[in-house]
């Protein structure tokens, strides 16, 4: 009933989704045709690490086996995944486990996290990447003068993505 209050009553195109209670809490979000959702696997927030990167008896971290679990459950036409921005180090591992999936990335900027490494790590051969940076484009200016602030933070970032795009061949 949550995938269609969102998809249908609200006409929404993607929803964050969390995995810990399994497959059949995910997968009815999977079932909606050009619709998208995304799994938090490895969040930028400090308290995420209380448990994503909690080690079982192998030493596996969670946000790992998150990533190797849900990947079964849809495809990288459907299910993307929050990585956050200041994560840069575990990205190559995470490409590793889902090298076709978008990964919605946020925590560029005030957040700490630099687009260059985010691309430098997470790009795949199609981008796959949906950047984000909140804070550092709302928080760029708190006059009058917000708006036009903003757009030059947003303009930045986006020009700085074109430059490793056109770098990358993408």
């Amino acid at each position: 009933m949550y995938a269609k209050a969102f998809f249908e009553n609200m006409s929404f195109d993607s929803v964050t989704v969390a995995p810990y209670m399994g497959s059949d809490s995910v997968t009815p979000f999977l079932e909606f045709e050009d619709k998208w959702a995304i799994v938090l696997a490895l969040t930028s927030n400090k308290g995420g690490l209380d448990f994503q990167k909690i080690e079982d008896e192998n030493g596996k971290q969670l946000f790992k086996q998150v990533l190797e679990t849900s990947k079964q459950w849809g495809s990288d036409e459907n299910m993307m995944y929050v990585v956050g921005a200041t994560r840069t180090e575990e990205l190559l591992e995470i490409r590793a486990i889902v090298p076709n999936h978008f990964l919605l990335v946020p925590g560029v900027g005030a957040q700490g996290g630099s687009l260059k490494d985010v691309a430098k790590y997470g790009l795949n051969s199609d981008c796959g990447l949906l950047v984000n940076s909140s804070r550092g484009i709302i928080y760029a200016g708190n006059d009058v003068d917000f708006a036009q602030k903003a757009k030059v933070q947003a303009k930045k970032l986006q020009q700085e993505m074109a430059v490793i795009l056109s770098e990358a061949g993408l």
